[in-house]
């Protein structure tokens, strides 16, 4: 296994990463919501990695000095409402921001929210499809030399359980979601290695994995969810299935930054395996590298 370098602190110079939006209130006075987005600038490009379930990222990105009419390029992780929600709202801001987003993100993708509730919507807004600059992709695809977007196509590790109750409708049944709609960004800078992952709903290992094999290296930097959280709790089997997990990533020499669908309950359990590696990001924070 290719290992990077060990990081206490990782110099890039001419990059900075802020967190528009997430689930957690921090030190800022900005908003929290379920989602996720992030500002970030580097060398050749101001871009944003997903756009928060709301219009609260152009609320919360004025507040921390954002110019979101300067973003020159959108990444969608996947097909989700909480993470594609703001788009319709960052787009009569600013008209000229291509938009890369996987075809299949444009799917019918619901949550099961139990037998009294049922089925809930909660993929993309139909209007995006419509939208001029959108360039959908089937696969990986290499934006410039600084930019990388690759999918996920073998997995090694077991899905996240936490993806249980996320659905698919295709031809009037719900069927388990594949995740093929998820894509994540690798971006290259001053010979470092950055990965953002929107949940990482096909698992951060097999991530790892796959960017492994795809590009012969492994991040300096993870950013993103891991979609670990549950809504009624962690039982026993969600704790070693966490831990697990944890233990593995130990093994990377790699700073990870996570949020949002990681839950702090689960961030809490792999913060006593991974120590100083691992940081929580809350919504208004700037990730430090």
């Amino acid at each position: 296994m290719f290992i990077g370098l060990l990081l206490k602190s990782v110099d890039i110079r001419n990059m900075r990463i802020v967190n528009l939006v997430e689930n957690e209130i921090g030190k800022t006075k900005c908003e929290a919501a379920h989602g996720l987005s992030f500002y970030v600038e580097s060398e050749s490009h101001k871009l944003l990695f997903d756009t928060s379930p709301s219009d609260l990222l152009l609320q919360n990105a004025k507040m921390l000095g954002v110019d979101l009419t300067k973003v020159d390029t959108v990444i969608l992780s996947h097909g989700h409402y909480d993470h594609s929600g703001g788009m319709m709202a960052f787009c009569a801001v600013n008209h000229d921001a291509r938009i890369y987003m996987q075809r299949l993100s444009l799917g019918e993708y619901y949550a099961f929210d139990g037998v009294d509730k049922g089925f809930r919507y909660i993929g993309t807004d139909k209007r995006i499809r419509s939208l001029p600059n959108v360039v959908l992709l089937d696969g990986d695809a290499k934006i410039d030399e600084e930019l990388c977007l690759f999918t996920v196509d073998k997995r090694v590790f077991p899905l996240p359980s936490a993806n249980n109750r996320l659905k698919e409708l295709r031809s009037g049944e719900y069927v388990a979601d594949d995740f093929r709609h998820e894509q994540n960004l690798l971006l290259s800078l001053d010979g470092k290695k950055i990965l953002f992952c929107g949940c990482a709903h096909n698992g951060i290992l097999n991530v790892l994995h796959s960017l492994e094999e795809k590009f012969s290296v492994l991040p300096d930097a993870v950013i993103g969810g891991f979609h670990l959280m549950k809504k009624s709790g962690l039982g026993d089997s969600d704790i070693a299935e966490i831990k697990e997990i944890a233990e593995r990533l130990r093994a990377y020499k790699t700073r990870f930054f996570t949020c949002h669908c990681t839950g702090l309950d689960a961030f809490s359990l792999m913060k006593e395996i991974l120590g100083d590696n691992l940081s929580y990001v809350h919504s208004g924070d700037e990730v430090e590298l």
